[in-house]
């Protein structure tokens, strides 16, 4: 039976077990009515006067008409006609909190505690919002942003008639120690939306007031933070990568004090709100803590919950022994996936806490991260990581040492033989990391095939562009660019500035023959053909920290146009665009950009 478990394992290492998806489509009954539930937000709906400053909130309530709220379009034309699924299956899996008071506290024997959003005390803006999230995962048409009582909703300003709201539980290995109980100290779950094509999506607001999980914190966060986040979760998507997802923003002009460096320069900035999305928000942390604790039955429970609700195939056809296996296996590979992925587009996370791993194996929390300029493989973007244990190059390292720790909450569920096999699953991580990081490598320089030389050609490439100091992106996409000819004579049009970087080093040319000789192994293939697939896969535009910075010195000032232009630009990195070119995302960063630093602070 150990033999066959193995086995089954081993089969299914490489293979992304897609969750099925909940076939229910139902939507609460009754009114969808403004929450008057909470003191500190009762005068917002009772006072006449406090209405004038606040029209963003809901004034008055409406009562549900019978009407087909999903038109022949499929998209919701009033948010008074969207509500919530009316199984919420987290509420009614898992054991709640039974303190109903919201303070800083050490929770036990629960996974979630009930927390309403904290409102604004001033009035709230629409930054930006992603149509895209709006129409393919809320099913909302886009003009529904415009709607008093959607701003208020997404402001954490109101709740919806029936929802209860959670932040959930959670622990963590912090910079690689463990710092017991961490939790949603600035996040709530509003509610589970199953939408038109029965998928199943979790609502949370970040930066919407204290929980119990806040630990020293206020449970706000300022526009700064919430910018980069919003922005950095829909370009991810669009790089192709695993992520959350990211619906509003929203700007208050309540004060929030911040010390962006820790160095003693405490500031005022306004606090800001993002509605982001995800299929699921537990992550290893979610287990650690319970492992932690031996609440073993309350972790035999979410691991099966979770296998059971993305993981179906494995829940479907496996034994429990054999599941949990399988279920940690097909973490190790769609991990090791996601981390070749951020490193194919120079993406360093900043904060590579367990508290920050998907079990899903999507980016989450997007906080002082970096797309590099230069490169650089000891980036590190936070400013905070004085180490450098979050570096680009230290990213796959760090991605094993998480999983080891996701291996150790499992381990109550396992007999020791599981364990054993568990260990020689984490073993094969190494290598299904290198093999997929090399199959997108292959395909960024346009490579078809595989030959034992590539990883040496890959290799020489990266040490050229280190001494010359090359922009990744840019690279990477102007490699494109260069006919096989052009190759050959080594002949750098002048407007290929990241190539023409690289020209000046001693490897350069015999690299470029190597290169070329690689390319031409497959005579059937055009300079069109190999433009077409490398463009494919190179980006042209990326979310770099000037580009973002920038958009945040606006927004400060209340002009949000090119938040919603990066936005734009960003829903389609891999194609050149005109006002893109203009703003000079594809041109060599400003000098200014070197001096750029971001912080934990948010």
């Amino acid at each position: 039976m150990a033999n066959k478990t193995v086995m089954t394992v081993l089969c299914l290492l490489s293979l992304l077990h897609v969750a099925k998806n909940d076939p229910q489509n139902e939507s609460v009954d009754g009114d969808q009515l403004c929450s008057n539930t909470e003191e500190n937000r009762e005068h917002l709906y009772t006072d006449p006067d406090s209405l004038q400053d606040l029209p963003q909130t809901c004034t008055k309530t409406h009562s549900r008409q019978s009407k087909d709220a999903k038109s022949e379009d499929h998209l919701i034309r009033s948010f008074e006609d969207w509500s919530f699924a009316k199984d919420q299956l987290l509420l009614r899996t898992f054991p709640i909190d039974t303190e109903k008071r919201n303070y800083v506290r050490q929770v036990r024997d629960a996974v979630f505690s009930v927390v309403e959003p904290t409102p604004f005390n001033t009035r709230v803006k629409l930054v930006s919002a992603s149509d895209d999230v709006l129409q393919n995962i809320l099913d909302l048409h886009p003009d529904v942003v415009h709607e008093e009582m959607f701003q208020a909703f997404v402001s954490g300003n109101t709740v919806l008639y029936g929802s209860t709201p959670l932040s959930h539980r959670y622990g963590g290995h912090q910079f690689a120690s463990w710092s017991g109980q961490l939790g949603d100290g600035r996040a709530v779950m509003l509610g589970e939306y199953v939408n038109r094509r029965g998928e199943r999506w979790e609502l949370q607001l970040k930066g919407s007031g204290l929980t119990p999980y806040s630990r020293r914190g206020d449970g706000r966060a300022v526009l700064r933070s919430s910018v980069r986040e919003f922005l950095c979760s829909e370009a991810m998507y669009h790089l192709g990568i695993p992520t959350s997802r990211a619906a509003t923003l929203i700007v208050s002009d309540d004060p929030v004090i911040r010390d962006q460096f820790y160095n003693g320069h405490p500031k005022k900035e306004r606090g800001a709100v993002v509605l982001r999305l995800a299929k699921s928000w537990f992550r290893i942390g979610s287990l650690e803590i319970l492992a932690a604790n031996q609440e073993t039955q309350l972790l035999k429970q979410l691991v099966d919950f979770t296998i059971q609700q993305y993981f179906t195939d494995i829940y479907e056809t496996l034994s429990e022994g054999d599941r949990y296996l399988t279920f940690f296996s097909d973490i190790v590979s769609q991990t090791a996936e996601m981390i070749a992925l951020w490193q194919s587009v120079g993406f360093a996370h900043g904060v590579c806490n367990t508290d920050n791993f998907s079990l899903l194996s999507i980016t989450i929390d997007y906080g002082p991260f970096g797309f590099m300029d230069s490169y650089n493989p000891e980036f590190v973007p936070n400013t905070s990581d004085d180490t450098g244990m979050y570096s680009y190059e230290n990213q796959p390292d760090v991605g094993l040492f998480n999983l080891d720790k996701l291996r150790e909450a499992l381990a109550p569920l396992l007999t020791e033989q599981q364990r054993f096999q568990m260990t020689k699953i984490l073993e094969l991580y190494p290598d299904i990391y290198k093999t997929k990081y090399m199959g997108i490598l292959r395909r960024k320089m346009g490579m078809l095939g595989e030959e034992d030389d590539d990883a040496m050609i890959a290799a020489v490439l990266f040490k050229m562009m280190a001494d010359t100091k090359a922009d990744f992106t840019m690279t990477f996409r102007q490699l494109s660019e260069l006919s096989l000819e052009q190759m050959e004579s080594a002949d750098i049009p002048s407007h290929l500035w990241a190539i023409k970087t690289l020209q000046p080093h001693e490897y350069f040319t015999k690299w470029l023959q190597v290169y070329t000789q690689r390319l031409k192994q497959h005579t059937k293939d055009s300079d069109e053909e190999r433009k077409a697939r490398m463009d494919a896969t190179n980006p042209q535009y990326v979310l770099r920290n000037w580009m973002a910075e920038s958009a945040i010195r606006k927004a400060e000032k209340d002009d949000f146009s090119e938040v919603k232009l990066l936005l734009k630009v960003l829903q389609n990195p891999y194609v050149k665009q005109e006002e893109a070119e203009k703003q000079g995302y594809g041109s060599p960063p400003p000098e200014w950009a070197k001096e750029l630093r971001v912080s934990c602070s948010s």
